[in-house]
């Protein structure tokens, strides 16, 4: 695996947008300005190279640089936070500049994003792919439209996470993945109560819905994260007299399955398929980033999926947290799987824009347009960066898979060595996590890794959480970044065993 190089991709907006749209776009730009037509057109036919060797080449000059400092630190605003964010501050952390897997900090020292920046910087800082993204501004694209003027490059997009995704599914363009998975929410309420007054009776009418999601070690809410609504929230136990009241009213209930537990899912169906009861539908992640990245099995998911065919329970898969960084983008399809909806977004933007996307059954298509409407949801500019993004993912999937296959196989490497200090080793490629004996430990592990400059963090935030240390590596890291990685953590292990921790 040394040496592994990424596939070169040269892309223009004409190749990624269409000749004729193009052409339209440069035209109507000309009208507008005055610019010469044909210039505006060679700048909409000029090829990008998408991550260049010696872009790859300048990141790697400068691994020994890694929790140095390489410029003066800085006094900065204190800004006006709520007091919940002023306890999780951590302002010398903030960037001041970043280009690829790397952070200047406040601090002035140089950090390697080995969390993603909390998860979404997908192929790191200043993607020079992300170059078309200002020659699209620069032609005039607008990104400000509606949901009735979605432009030519949201509805390109729209085909393609659809054909990606397998094809068949109808697409809401929403911003952030809350709001992605309370539109799933929505759709699925849908089946029980009308939406709006002239809507049609709905088929469950009368029913109690029960929505199951994946649970807690045992047995509580609080392992599964779906937003920031009010309505996923309740998912996670939060808002606990307003579910009790919803309960006690029969108007909604929630049940938790825990991590693949086959005998949960088959006492839940076998008790809430029946009258006053109807299952709302199953929610799940495949790798659980916020229940210390706990993998669901393919054995797990494949019976859920096969009960909720029997039942007419939808499914959906969050995938905001594993989409693009799964081979063929989205990781149910590794699985076999067809999930009603899934919602995406996160690494498919690249950190450039909070956008979202729902995929859906027609079969759940009964929201009214107002029923998920959002008006920023629809921009062009950040439609473009998920077209970006995807082109280089892409075309390098093989190379991605091998350096996650190879992280994941380095990091058993490292647990099967310090087995008196890691329990486990949960998620997958790029998405894994370190799971320790005692809190004690994988806080003094996080603490010297951040020290050494790579920006890893451990769950503490949840009680009956195991203390996991969580990675989440970016699509342009290679096996080099990897070995440099582990070296790191190698170090920090040598040194807590040395203390007798």
């Amino acid at each position: 695996m040394a040496g592994v190089a990424f596939r070169d991709v040269r892309l223009s907006l004409r190749d990624l947008a269409g000749q004729a749209y193009t052409t339209a776009v440069c035209e109507a730009r000309a009208v507008l300005t005055g610019e010469d037509a044909g210039q505006l057109l060679s700048q909409g036919g000029r090829p990008v190279e998408f991550y260049p060797a010696a872009l790859h080449s300048r990141l790697l000059s400068l691994l020994p640089q890694v929790g140095t400092a390489v410029c003066r630190s800085i006094t900065s605003a204190q800004g006006s936070p709520s007091d919940a964010f002023a306890k999780a501050a951590a302002a010398k952390y903030a960037p001041v500049s970043g280009l690829g897997w790397y952070r200047i900090a406040e601090d002035g020292r140089l950090y390697l994003t080995t969390k993603c920046e909390h998860y979404h910087a997908s192929v790191g800082h200043s993607f020079p792919g992300y170059q078309l993204l200002e020659i699209a501004r620069g032609l005039g694209i607008p990104n400000a439209t509606h949901n009735n003027t979605r432009g030519h490059l949201t509805r390109l997009l729209e085909e393609r996470l659809s054909e990606e995704a397998g094809g068949g599914y109808r697409v809401l363009n929403l911003e952030t993945g809350s709001l992605a998975m309370e539109a799933a929410v929505k759709a699925l309420l849908a089946r029980f109560y009308r939406v709006q007054e002239e809507s049609a009776p709905p088929k469950y009418a009368g029913r109690t819905p029960v929505f199951l999601v994946i649970g807690n070690d045992d047995g509580g809410l609080h392992a599964n994260y779906h937003g920031t609504t009010v309505l996923t929230q309740i998912l996670r136990g939060m808002w606990p007299e307003l579910t009790q009241a919803f309960q006690q009213l029969g108007l909604y209930d929630v049940r938790a399955i825990r991590p693949n537990s086959v005998e949960d899912l088959e006492r839940a169906f076998a008790k809430y398929e029946r009258p006053p009861y109807k299952l709302a539908g199953f929610l799940h992640e495949v790798v659980m980033m916020n229940y210390g990245a706990r993998l669901l099995t393919r054995e797990f998911l494949t019976r859920a999926y096969e009960l909720c065919a029997q039942h007419d329970v939808p499914t959906v898969a969050d995938e905001i947290q594993s989409c693009l960084w799964a081979p063929q983008f989205f990781l149910f399809r590794e699985l076999g799987l067809r999930p009603s909806c899934t919602a995406v977004g996160k690494g498919f933007p690249g950190g450039e824009y909070p956008a979202s996307r729902l995929l859906f059954d027609a079969s759940l298509d009964d929201l009214p347009l107002f029923g998920a409407l959002v008006t920023n949801g629809q921009e062009e500019i950040a439609s473009l960066a998920y077209l970006i993004t995807m082109a280089w993912a892409k075309a390098n999937r093989e190379v991605t898979r091998a350096i996650g296959d190879r992280y994941e196989a380095r990091l058993k490497e490292l647990a099967a060595a310090y087995s008196d200090l890691i329990a486990d080793l949960p998620g997958q490629r790029h998405l894994c996590g370190i799971a320790f004996h005692d809190l004690a430990a994988a806080r003094a592990f996080v603490a010297a890794l951040n020290e050494g400059g790579l920006d890893v963090s451990v769950q503490t935030y949840k009680a009956d959480c195991p203390p996991v240390v969580l990675t989440k590596l970016p699509l342009i890291a290679d096996d080099t970044v990897v070995d440099f990685i582990i070296a790191r953590m190698q170090g920090a292990l040598e040194a807590l065993r040395s203390e007798g921790r």
